[in-house]
């Protein structure tokens, strides 16, 4: 039995509509997955007669896990962050466009011309280590992740896109870099109490817990961050860091109190406080000040 390409996008499309808000996006990408064609073959030959039995049988396969709430990442293995073609596991979260204003934010503190070194901490995939790398080429980059499956993928990845300029070391927050010091710290950490029921079902079974939950507050991981970073800044050096949309006030605060100057905090496309970034003035204050 042959079917072609609208029938089954349909009945992709009918199967999905409980777990996204996009089935028939997602319906033709895993379709065109299945084929081993881009999405604009799916969607420019909607007659198509479908006659290997495999591809019909990868794509239902597909289905059936993203309809059990499993990213299409994950599914697929990939995902794509600043125009970068990322390879993706569940060892490490999916890369998310709000993610991307990390790099912006960044990105304008460090000049193209000046040579600088940046740290990305609780680098997972590598994606803001790798888009600022691949952004500034003068620049090096360090990623650091206690997940030693994380820092093999993210190697992985600066091999893919032939990224000479970034390296990637196993090892809590600050502990593989010791006394080194940076002009930029970027970096997308835990930021979800443990309880939010905010956080949506599929993202709590399928993504890395460790990776996304910071303890009861949500700040734990922040607070961490924010007052090893002067030991790891050099004066005038910059901490950007993502944060839950609600954080942003309590970031601010941690911010401040670790001795940053022009902290700010900056709002995604949603119109969400979703970053927080400050300037290190080379000294702390005195306890008290």
């Amino acid at each position: 039995m042959t079917t072609d390409i609208a029938q089954l996008i349909d009945e992709g499309v009918q199967r999905l509509g409980r777990v996204t808000d996009q089935p028939r996006h997602e319906a033709e990408i895993l379709l065109a997955a299945a084929l081993g064609r881009p999405r604009s073959y799916v969607l420019a030959h909607p007659e198509q007669r479908i006659l290997e039995c495999d591809a019909t049988d990868r794509y239902e396969a597909a289905v059936t896990r993203r309809a059990q709430g499993e990213p299409v990442a994950y599914i697929l293995g990939e995902k794509e962050f600043w125009s970068l073609l990322l390879e993706v596991s569940p060892d490490v979260l999916v890369p998310r466009p709000e993610t991307e204003l990390v790099v912006e934010l960044a990105l304008a503190q460090l000049p193209h011309e000046v040579p600088g070194r940046v740290l990305d901490v609780a680098a997972g995939s590598g994606a803001i280590a790798l888009a600022i790398a691949h952004e500034r080429p003068r620049h090096h980059v360090i990623g650091t992740d206690l997940s030693a499956a994380a820092v093999a993928l993210a190697r992985r990845n600066a091999a893919r896109l032939g990224l000479a300029n970034v390296e990637f070391r196993a090892g809590s927050w600050f502990e593989p870099v010791a006394a080194e010091r940076f002009t930029m710290i970027a970096s997308n950490p835990p930021y979800i109490a443990t309880e939010d029921p905010r956080t949506d079902w599929a993202v709590r079974r399928f993504e890395p817990p460790a990776a996304l939950f910071a303890g009861p507050t949500g700040l734990e991981a922040l607070g961490v961050l924010i007052a090893g970073a002067p030991d790891h800044l050099l004066p005038g050096g910059h901490l950007v860091v993502e944060h839950g949309d609600a954080q942003a006030l309590a970031v601010r605060r941690l911010f401040e109190t670790a001795g940053f100057d022009s902290v700010r905090s900056a709002r995604d496309l949603a119109g969400r406080d979703r970053c927080t970034e400050g300037r290190w003035p080379g000294r702390r204050l005195p306890s008290g000040a």
